[in-house]
């Protein structure tokens, strides 16, 4: 699936883009899908999502959602009179996180064989699905998700996350794209979130400051995919612009690995997804 090039330029630089990997078709259906779950459910005991401020979070709300499909609103979504400032469809921050075992568009999605080749062509040796999310920028109140590496959130030894970003909406510098730091996923983790009882933290583990000049724009086209290494840092800006930006993301580990119990994600009713390459 991947040039020995493309293999290089991932363990160098942490990252590739690989462009045209979903259809037109795919693209639509994945959207209207995900705007379909936002009308369908009631919103009456969604939470807010925010990376400023992780005390607005509803921690049972969030850890609730590791084996489920629920919708977070985003952080600026309501007035101080607790009124939506927007329609409910350009309020959601994100859909997450087992949409590609629940639903079959996103589980039809997650089974083309090319996603599997591209994990296996990056050393991952049994590529595990472990979680899904469907990203919104949206217009005007679109929050900053600020600069982390997503193996925080993803612990295993040796570490393995590998994260699939796909663009379903072009991400502009205008609609809030990802910024990278090209080559900081050979640093250390800088922090790893625990979960101990139902109670959330972050646990600092490295004073190596988050890159601020080194960062690296990277405005890409929909349908295209963005696949970065579990180390590498990166962040998104907020979306003031007229304009959303709409991604579906994955969390792939190797079943190979130890996966941490004192990650917030766990799926001891849904198993280990495998992405298949055959």
């Amino acid at each position: 699936m991947l040039s020995e090039e493309q293999k290089q330029q991932f363990e160098e630089m942490g990252y590739l883009l690989l462009a045209d990997m979903v259809t037109e078709r795919e693209r639509l259906a994945l959207i209207e899908r995900a705007y379909q779950f936002i009308e369908e459910d009631d919103l009456s005991q969604a939470g807010q999502f925010s990376t400023t401020d992780r005390s607005r979070i509803d921690n049972r709300y969030f850890l609730g959602s590791a084996e489920t499909i629920r919708c977070f609103f985003e952080e600026e979504a309501f007035d101080e009179g607790g009124e939506l400032r927007q329609a409910r469809s350009q309020s959601i921050n994100k859909i997450g996180h087992a949409l590609h075992d629940l639903d079959p568009l996103y589980r039809q999605f997650a089974r083309r064989r090319e996603f599997g080749a591209v994990a296996r062509d990056l050393g991952i040796s049994q590529p595990s699905l472990y979680q899904t999310m469907v990203i919104f920028k949206q217009p005007r109140i679109g929050g900053e998700v600020t600069w982390h590496q997503d193996a925080t959130f993803f612990y295993t030894e040796p570490t393995s996350v590998v994260t699939y970003w796909f663009a379903l909406e072009d991400a502009t510098l205008e609609n809030g794209c990802l910024w990278l730091e090209p080559g900081g996923h050979k640093g250390p983790l800088r922090e790893r979130y625990f979960c101990e009882q139902g109670l959330l933290r972050m646990e600092p583990l490295s004073d190596l400051p988050w890159p601020t000049e080194n960062g690296q724009a990277m405005p890409v086209k929909a349908g295209s995919l963005l696949v970065f290494h579990g180390h590498l840092p990166h962040y998104s800006a907020p979306n003031r612009s007229d304009r959303s930006r709409i991604a579906l993301t994955f969390h792939v580990v190797d079943a190979a690995s130890e996966y941490a119990e004192e990650n917030w994600l766990q799926r001891p009713g849904l198993g280990h997804f495998v992405m298949s390459s055959d």
